[in-house]
């Protein structure tokens, strides 16, 4: 089982020093896909940067600009990935600040999954003035040094950083204390999240700071029972196309019996990308590409 850890407090709209280099500003704007709120991140003294500025919300602007203290600049703005919980406060952060904006953009025109909301929406007017797709670059300020770490999987695009003075990762949506993470088609991608996932669990980070909910600081174990949770999900996919349930369609009730039959649809979207991987791995057998209406057959 994931030990999540769901417990944090804060005030909305007020700022607390979380860490040495590190103060979160809380967005009011609780829900299914954002827990109690977006996590807004100020790293750095006198020249900062800021992590995830949130929705397009006038009064958590506000909250930002009034979290600094008096003389103190924001240099950078950095987004982990395009949905509108996280990105599309930056443009008007930016217009008040001069800051550039720094991220991945969508290679491709981001879709709705198919009428089944799985996550807040797409900002689609997400565009950085810095690409930092592919990762490895260094963004540095007085008493601090941020890392981009590419981890492709929650979406194309999706960027973790890491605060290198302090051994930590914001890492957006990738890794979450609250819940599993979404992994959706087409621009989710479950290939892409489990090896996104063995990177940073290799780089052994002493805390994770998710743009939702609180730290994670027993960090290998929380990762380890994250990938588990995948696998254990892959084995019950791979036993229900062995049982002949060769449609999603069919699969679905099976696995998720428990689950409200209302969820299934959304449910359906997260086997796809177990079974996209499986296809990939030669593991499971379809005709075609795989897709939602297709059948499934064991290698």
């Amino acid at each position: 089982m994931i030990p999540y850890v769901r417990e944090i407090k804060f005030d909305y709209g007020k700022v607390d020093q979380v860490s040495p280099l590190i103060r979160r500003v809380v967005a009011n704007n609780p829900g299914p896909f954002t827990y109690l709120g977006t996590g807004t991140y100020i790293v750095g003294r006198g020249e900062v940067a800021v992590i995830d500025p949130g929705p397009d919300m006038d009064d958590h602007l506000e909250a930002i600009l009034a979290s600094l203290e008096p003389g103190e600049t924001i240099t950078h703005i950095l987004i982990t990935h395009h949905h509108s919980d996280h990105s599309p406060l930056a443009g008007p952060l930016k217009a008040r600040t001069g800051a550039p904006i720094y991220g991945c953009a969508v290679a491709h025109a981001p879709t709705d999954d198919s009428g089944v909301r799985m996550e807040a929406g797409h900002d689609h007017d997400f565009a950085p003035d810095v690409s930092l797709c592919g990762g490895g670059q260094v963004i540095e300020g007085p008493g601090w040094t941020i890392e981009a770490i590419a981890t492709p999987g929650h979406t194309s695009n999706h960027i973790c950083y890491a605060l290198r003075e302090e051994n930590a990762l914001f890492s957006g949506d990738h890794i979450m204390g609250w819940s599993t993470t979404v992994i959706t088609p087409p621009d989710g991608d479950m290939t892409d999240y489990m090896d996104s996932l063995d990177k940073v669990k290799a780089r052994e980070f002493s805390v994770l700071w998710p743009t939702h909910g609180p730290p994670i600081t027993d960090v290998t174990p929380f990762i380890d029972a994250y990938i588990a949770h995948r696998r254990a999900r892959e084995a019950q996919v791979l036993k229900a196309v062995t049982e002949g349930h060769g449609k999603i369609r069919e699969m679905v009730p099976v696995l998720y019996a428990d689950v409200d039959p209302r969820l299934h649809p959304a449910a359906a979207r997260s086997v796809l990308g177990h079974m996209i991987d499986l296809v990939r791995r030669g593991m499971v057998t379809t005709d075609g590409e795989p897709g939602p209406d297709s059948e499934y057959r064991a290698a």
